[in-house]
């Protein structure tokens, strides 16, 4: 059933961003850009529903800064996450990432806490799994000691969570730009270089999660995998949506490679003229495969999947002995990948993750400032739960919660 999803999801996939050709494809991109229509009203009602504070977003009484994009994934919104957090947590806050966990597995385990919120870690041994816990908040959990994270649907009681149990004073809501109900402090917004807007059109035909004049609720805006050529049409573009957010220029730097089955670290060095192949379930396998050409590997063979694909031992197995045939001298997938790996015994071909960190290469005392103000908040705001309109915002609620 998994892999059949996976085929349907990678057929969609290739019908929106047009890589099949035909009729039926055609007709099927006809359809879906009718329901973007439908799509778009019950967006905007949504939004317009907390401008006139008929819904109104819950305050917790301590800093949340939401993470988030325009688009369906792409734009490399975790390492943006992971260098918030531990710069914050190295400047004494205690931190803690609110996480949707996409694609993870309810499991409730008997004897622990009756709340609903997953704990994938409190700041230091990991409590769940990747498939317990959705591969991006495992792989912060990982990486990230000092700074717990928290997994649930509902990040209202995710934060709650933080605050009461954990001891929290600082909340970061990965991918929180659609998630109204949670008032923040700052709204990092992330734009992909490559395709700023997705190929223009919003869900289900397209890649856009919300209109681009939405950006207008942006206090920061981080465009990723910049590479120092000219922006000035990306800032033009930006600036007709939203004239004041700080804008802050970053890239994804390499900064090692790591073996799969045994934890070697590997420099990046070694990738140069290496004859290797590209395994990735990503968003955008096409920029992780330039990427390592851009570093000098000499890549024979790239396979990909439907984005968050939970790779099996037969997949890997057979992928294996298509590179051996090739004479392929190793396997090169992204960390995010490796975490919904499944480990083989008597492994012919070594597999290797990248591990990139996020640099920022023009507007850092925009960054700083906000790291400042971040650090050094003003009085909290406690969460008052008596509020005018209650049953109303109640059945408002109710009625566009699924597009929450």
């Amino acid at each position: 059933m998994r892999q059949l999803l996976d085929r349907l999801e990678q057929f969609a996939v290739d019908v929106i961003l047009e890589r099949r050709a035909g009729k039926r494809a055609g007709l099927l991109r006809v359809v879906l850009r009718g329901l973007s229509f439908l799509y778009l009203a019950i967006v905007s009602v949504r939004i317009r529903l907390y401008a006139s504070n008929i819904l109104r977003p819950h305050q917790l009484g301590c800093p949340v800064v939401s993470i988030g994009n325009l688009t369906v994934g792409g734009t490399g919104k975790t390492p943006v996450v992971e260098k918030l957090a531990r710069e914050l947590s190295m400047r004494g806050r205690k931190v803690t990432i609110l996480s949707r966990g996409y694609k993870s597995t309810r499991r409730r385990i008997p004897g622990n806490d009756p709340s609903p919120v997953r704990v994938v870690s409190e700041g230091g041994a990991l409590l769940l799994d990747s498939k317990n816990a959705g591969d991006e908040p495992f792989m912060l959990a990982k990486n990230l000691r000092g700074v717990a994270v928290v997994v649930d649907k509902d990040r209202v009681e995710c934060g709650r969570h933080a605050i009461s149990q954990l001891g929290s004073d600082l909340l970061i809501l990965d991918d929180g730009l659609q998630y109204l109900r949670l008032q923040r402090r700052f709204d990092l917004v992330l734009i992909d270089r490559e395709a700023p807007f997705g190929n223009e059109y919003l869900l289900p035909r397209g890649t856009l999660r919300e209109p681009p004049s939405h950006l207008r609720r942006a206090t920061h805006i981080l465009i990723t995998k910049c590479d120092g050529s000219d922006l000035s049409e990306l800032y033009r573009r930006i600036r007709l949506h939203n004239s004041t957010a700080a804008i802050i220029e970053c890239r994804h730097r390499p900064v090692e490679l790591q073996d799969f089955s045994t934890g070697k670290k590997i420099p990046v060095s070694s990738l140069q003229g290496l004859k290797a192949a590209a395994l990735s379930a990503i968003a955008s396998p096409e920029s992780f495969e330039q990427g390592l050409r851009r570093l000098g590997v000499s890549l024979e063979l790239t396979q990909s999947f439907a984005d968050h694909h939970l790779y099996s031992k037969r997949e890997l197995d057979r992928f294996i002995k298509r590179c051996t045939r090739r004479g392929i001298s190793c396997i090169i997938t992204t960390e995010k990948d490796a975490v919904r790996m499944p480990h083989l015994l008597n492994q012919e071909i070594p597999i290797h993750y990248l591990r990139i960190e996020i640099e920022i290469i023009k507007g850092q005392e925009h960054w700083d400032r906000m790291l400042n103000q971040l650090l050094h908040p003003p009085h909290p705001v406690i969460e008052d739960s008596e509020t005018n309109g209650e049953e109303l915002r109640q059945a408002a609620e109710g009625l566009v919660s699924a597009t929450s």
